[in-house]
């Protein structure tokens, strides 16, 4: 069963990609030439920290592919719980986060991913005390519970496997069909070609890529027949992988956006 969520503008805003900074917090001591001391906040703004897992009360669960957060240096967290985008003030202080009241996006998440994100929005707000090693980054709240992050590098547009994870229509994301989850997924070459897996069937196809748009050559592909539901994502990705469409890369997060409207968000295959 199919969900949409309507993005406004100032939600996806909370898309965008942090600049890279740091926060400098008060100083201490007497302010004397050498007798005082400045504490200088970790820095854990401008940087994409994957969430790991969530532990609370003891309990331990590993997060979904897509988890996770942001922090600028104009004091704000953003990212996404698993399935659904969110936002709030967020303070720095040495090694101590502040996370105000957020806003969140409401899509229909999977039972699963729900109880997921239930738990890291509960953990992920109020003073956090924050421990950073190497790429790591623990946060654990003021009752015991941890949320564990790793800095993730930005994904290259060309050579990543890209998998499909919902269909665009004008400023409106629907979730694919049940059962055909982790199916489509397209790969640009360093030749020029791009080619995947429409949801059911292999294709090929060139690609022209520019500063802000990618012109698609004639899809070739293999004629196997499926599901309903496949052949249904199939018929909508061959529309988008059609002629010259905008995109967006936006850190680990692909968006093709055809002059019609349509379009597809895709996102790094997992490995295995």
């Amino acid at each position: 069963m199919r969900t949409q969520l309507s993005i406004p503008a100032t939600v996806l805003a909370l898309l965008a990609l942090a600049a890279c900074g740091t926060q400098t917090g008060s100083g201490s001591g007497d302010g004397g030439d050498s007798g005082g001391t400045v504490a200088t906040d970790l820095p854990v703004t401008g940087v994409h920290w994957s969430v790991d897992s969530v532990t609370v009360d003891g309990k331990k669960s590993a997060a979904p592919s897509g988890a996770h957060v942001e922090i600028t240096d104009k004091g704000r967290a953003q990212g996404n719980y698993g399935c659904n985008h969110f936002g709030a003030d967020v303070k720095v202080d040495g090694d101590t986060l502040t996370v105000g009241p957020g806003e969140m996006t409401e899509m229909a998440c999977d039972k699963k991913i729900q109880g997921f994100e239930d738990a890291l929005r509960a953990a992920f707000s109020g003073k956090l005390k924050a421990k950073l090693t190497d790429k790591r980054l623990q946060l654990t709240t003021e009752k015991g519970d941890v949320i564990a992050l790793t800095a993730e590098e930005p994904s290259p547009l060309v050579g990543t496997k890209w998998s499909v994870t919902s269909l665009l229509s004008d400023k409106t994301a629907t979730s694919l069909p049940a059962g055909t989850e982790n199916k489509a997924h397209l790969t640009f070459g360093k030749d020029g070609s791009v080619s995947g897996n429409l949801g059911c069937n292999r294709f090929s196809s060139t690609a022209r890529i520019s500063e802000k748009t990618i012109t698609f050559g004639k899809l070739a592909s293999t004629r196997k027949l499926c599901p309903g539901p496949e052949m249904s994502v199939e018929r909508e990705l061959a529309k988008v992988l059609n002629g010259t469409v905008t995109y967006e890369l936006k850190h680990r997060t692909l968006s093709l956006t055809a002059t019609d409207g349509t379009g597809l968000a895709a996102t790094p295959a997992t490995a295995g």
